[in-house]
């Protein structure tokens, strides 16, 4: 089954965003998002990632604190910049999202352990979320150039959530889009054994 316009609206025609219009994007929207986005895998459906929601102009000044100074001017532009978080207590869900694991043995893993296992799976997370965005229309601008632990400082003091990466999300301008880089030939990334 294909649908080409879809194919094309997120992997194809698709592009990261620098600056965006100020058309605001509804909450209704996010709440939508999150709801398409939940449903794919993570490790075991622990599901780690957590989302911020980063509206308010005042929320948003918060931010700009925490965000490269090469990004901030593009960012400021964004009517939300998604704070993509991993949970290091992602296993106090488990009695309902995955019954069948053992909580303690999460329990008693090293910090390092549980970083790596909610950072990766909620970058994993994080790229369908990027996929559904595109689906409902809002363009993107993906963002590693920000201080997680300043936004961690900022938003998550005293909780359990750490900041993987920032996510711009709105309708975009179209301003400064560069033409789209060379990728790897199949012959040259893949392998088939």
């Amino acid at each position: 089954m294909s649908d080409t316009t879809l194919l094309n609206t997120i992997f194809n025609d698709a592009r990261t965003h620098r600056f965006f219009s100020d058309k605001p994007v509804e909450d209704a929207l996010l709440e939508q998002l999150y709801d398409l986005m939940k449903n794919p895998p993570s490790a075991s459906n622990t599901c780690p990632m957590r989302l911020t929601f980063v509206k308010s102009a005042e929320a948003k000044e918060k931010l700009m604190g925490a965000i490269g100074e090469g990004n901030r001017p593009k960012a400021a532009t964004a009517p939300v910049i998604a704070i993509v978080a991993h949970d290091m207590k992602f296993y106090e869900h488990l009695d309902s999202l995955a019954p069948h694991l053992d909580k303690a043995n999460f329990e008693a893993q090293s910090e390092e352990a549980l970083q790596r296992q909610s950072n990766n799976n909620a970058w994993l997370q994080g790229g369908y979320l990027i996929l559904a965005a595109r689906a409902l229309g809002l363009d993107c601008g993906p963002m590693s150039g920000f201080n997680a632990a300043k936004a961690n400082e900022l938003f998550y003091e005293g909780t359990s959530w750490r900041a993987s990466f920032l996510l711009s999300l709105g309708y975009g301008t179209g301003d400064n889009i560069r033409p789209r880089a060379p990728r790897l030939a199949f012959d040259t990334a893949c392998r088939i054994l």
